[in-house]
């Protein structure tokens, strides 16, 4: 590795490298991957159609009789008075979670490689002849990824919140019953995913001690100690947790659009 890394220094080519193993499939998958969900998630805040669905439900072919299930694309849902018609609820959420991931330090890596090629990989020659220039110019936006943090955390317990109402169905005498189908069991996964995620994160585990050199000399020492170490060990699959919620969260919406617009029916399992 070290002899591959002296010849790389030498050349700096986009590209160029001895290795002799596929290392483009990795960066390759990343771009189709992120490509697909990005436009995908674009289309579906665009349309603004068929996001939800059930008791209370304020948009077409409304199912009266199902439980309310919203999209996490539009979650929580916003409606204003004087909003516009091309104007879509979504546009006020994505953002948000939008932002967690794109400054995410797992993320940050992958797209680094796969868009920018920067480095494209271990012992692989980039564009920019291995100058790192750290978070600053253009991307100096990363650092906020902490902040995004905070909001990402409220994020889980909205969805959480919508997973629950996702299990009171409407009776025939106008009350409610607790059931399960398999659009609140969608529900239920994403978030669960999308906690793992969250919870896994490098600054949540930083937060809570990654910054302490003594856990015996500050207040709550020995209680942050098992926090720390619990993120810690949801932090070694990381990745594993990032990749897992974006497909949960893709899957999620395109379940209740499905249901929404009637293309298929929610199975009731209870």
């Amino acid at each position: 590795m070290a002899t591959l890394a002296a010849k790389q220094i030498e050349g700096h080519a986009l590209g160029k490298t001895d290795r002799r193993d596929a290392w483009w499939t990795g960066p390759l998958a990343t771009v189709i991957v992120l490509s697909g969900f990005g436009i995908y998630a674009t289309f579906r805040a665009v349309y603004a159609q068929d996001y939800e669905l059930g008791h209370g439900a304020r948009v077409n072919k409304v199912l009266a009789e199902h439980s309310y299930m919203l999209s996490p694309f539009f979650s929580p849902l916003i409606l204003l008075p004087s909003m516009p018609a091309w104007f879509s609820p979504a546009f006020l959420i994505l953002w948000a979670p939008g932002g967690f991931r794109l400054t995410c330090y797992y993320y940050r890596k992958a797209y680094y490689r796969s868009f920018f090629g920067d480095p494209p990989g271990c012992s692989v020659g980039e564009m920019k002849g291995g100058r790192y220039m750290g978070e600053t110019g253009l991307f100096i936006f990363q650092n906020l990824h902490r902040f995004f943090l905070y909001i990402a955390i409220l994020f889980i317990l909205l969805l959480a919140i919508d997973a629950v109402h996702a299990c009171f169905w409407p009776t025939a005498s106008g009350g409610m019953t607790i059931g399960m189908s398999v659009g609140s069991l969608v529900l239920a996964i994403n978030v669960v995913l999308l906690s793992l995620y969250t919870f896994s994160c490098h600054s949540l585990r930083h937060l809570i001690g990654g910054n302490i050199d003594c856990f015996s000399c500050v207040a709550f020492g020995q209680s942050r100690y098992k926090l720390w170490k619990g993120v810690s060990k949801l932090n070694k699959n990381h990745m594993l947790w990032a990749w897992c919620s974006l497909f949960s969260v893709g899957l999620a919406d395109f379940y209740v659009w499905l249901v929404a617009s009637q293309t298929i029916t929610d199975l009731r399992l209870f």
